[in-house]
This record gives C-alpha cells, sequence and structure tokens, in this order.
C-alpha cells in the first residue's frame, strides 16, 4: 500500500491532536512531523518529502496563505481553520480542500480522498470524456421554431431562468425549454463549468473572481458553496 506523508502545521495543541488522531485512523497516511508556526513548517518542508499538508490560516508572524505564496512547489494542502472568510480566495492558492473547525471525521476523509486522487491523477479518463465530447464543437438548440448552431466558443455562460435557460453570447441571448442537468452533458467538460446551482460559465471567459462573484464581460455572477471547491480545481489545479 502506497503511503502518503502528512505534515501538520497548526499553533493549537488541541488542534494538532484531532489531525493526528483522524490521520492515524487512516492506513495510507504518515505523519513527518507537526509544526507550531509557518517557519517550522517551511523548514520542514524542505528537508521532508510531503504529499499532503493541513495547514492553519491564523497563525502568529506569518499566516498560513502567507506561507502559502512563498512555497513554489508546495504540497497538495488542506486548510483547517475557523474562519470562513478566507475560503473562496484560499483557492487561489490552489487548495485541495477548506475544512472548517471543529473538523468532522467524514469531512476530513472526503478532503484526504480528493488529495491523493490529485497526486495521483490520471488523465486516460479525462482524455477520453473530452475526445468524446469534443468531437462537436457546436451546441443545436431550438428557439421559437427555429434551430440554432451556437459555436462553444461563443458561449459566455448559461443562467436557469424557471423552466427555462438563457444562453448568452456576445450576439444574443437565446431563450430555450431545457434544463441545467440536460445542457450541461452537451457540452464540453473542458471548457465549462457549474458554478451555482443556477449558472454554467465557459471557463475562458472568466474576467477575474472577486470573493464569491465571477465576472464575465458586464455580468456578475454567484459562485455556490458547493462548487467552490470544484472550481478552484479546475483553475488551479
Amino acid at each position: 500500500m502506497q503511503k502518503y506523508n502528512c505534515l501538520i502545521v497548526d499553533d493549537e495543541d488541541l488542534a494538532q491532536d484531532v489531525i493526528e488522531k483522524y490521520i492515524a485512523s487512516i492506513p495510507m497516511l504518515e505523519i513527518t512531523g507537526k509544526c507550531n508556526n509557518a517557519i517550522e513548517a517551511i523548514s520542514h518542508l524542505h528537508e521532508n518529502k510531503v504529499h499532503i499538508m493541513f495547514l492553519d490560516i491564523n497563525m502568529p508572524e506569518i499566516t498560513g496563505l502567507e506561507m502559502l505564496r512563498t512555497l513554489n512547489n508546495p504540497p497538495k494542502v488542506i486548510l483547517t481553520t475557523a474562519y470562513s472568510e478566507f475560503e473562496l480566495e484560499s483557492f487561489e492558492y490552489g487548495i485541495v480542500d477548506y475544512l472548517l473547525k471543529p473538523i468532522k471525521l467524514d469531512r476530513f476523509i472526503k478532503a484526504v480522498n480528493r488529495a491523493i486522487e490529485q497526486i495521483n491523477k490520471k488523465e486516460s479518463r479525462e482524455i477520453i470524456t473530452d475526445s468524446v465530447k469534443n468531437e462537436t464543437k457546436s451546441l443545436f438548440i431550438k428557439e421559437d421554431h427555429i434551430t440554432y448552431s451556437i459555436d462553444f466558443n461563443d458561449i459566455l455562460f448559461i443562467e436557469a431562468y424557471g423552466n427555462y435557460l438563457k444562453i448568452y453570447t456576445p450576439e444574443k441571448t437565446y431563450v430555450i425549454r431545457e434544463t441545467m442537468h440536460n445542457i450541461i452533458g452537451k457540452l464540453s467538460e473542458k471548457y465549462f463549468i457549474r458554478v451555482h446551482k443556477s449558472y454554467i460559465v465557459s471557463l475562458e471567459k472568466i474576467k477575474k473572481i472577486m470573493g464569491n462573484i465571477i465576472y464575465i464581460n458586464r455580468h456578475e455572477i454567484p459562485v455556490g458553496n458547493t462548487f467552490k471547491s470544484e472550481l478552484s480545481n479546475r483553475l488551479y489545479n
């Protein structure tokens, strides 16, 4: 069984003990060290191979996010914090997951599985999926009894609108009777992602992200809490 080396970085002994206990319950994980601050952690990373780092944000002198800015090739990072306001910002650093204290074991395991999946990422399934979906570069829709072919590259985003969908392009907004579930299956996973229960966006059309808002041209699109992690993985990993 492959082992994954873990580093705990937290200035609270109790928080360290909880994570250490959880790690001990998963046979494929091993602890290489526990650090009370970012300086100790940086030194440990220089001397040891670490696959997964459990990192607190609020630490003295150097915060967890400030520490991440100094690392050129960090391990997979799972943030462990009592503060929810840094969640979306933290994904800009390519973190795997964001765990709020007190951390539950099932949520911890889910984050670890996500980290291991990224470490052992296999491209074959994604390549096969994209190759099938990319056989067509257009989306065929029917509006007012007229069939249109919309090039994927022209789609800015799609918005749920009651029992209908609005498809936004630079030239026109189409309104069609369709579900989000069906439309996402017709789009290429390489270029589109669902970011909210009511929104699908083109990754290439994102201009910036501030807080929980995506900006595409003049449009402001909210990011749903359950979609933040997947958005981060697509943008930064």
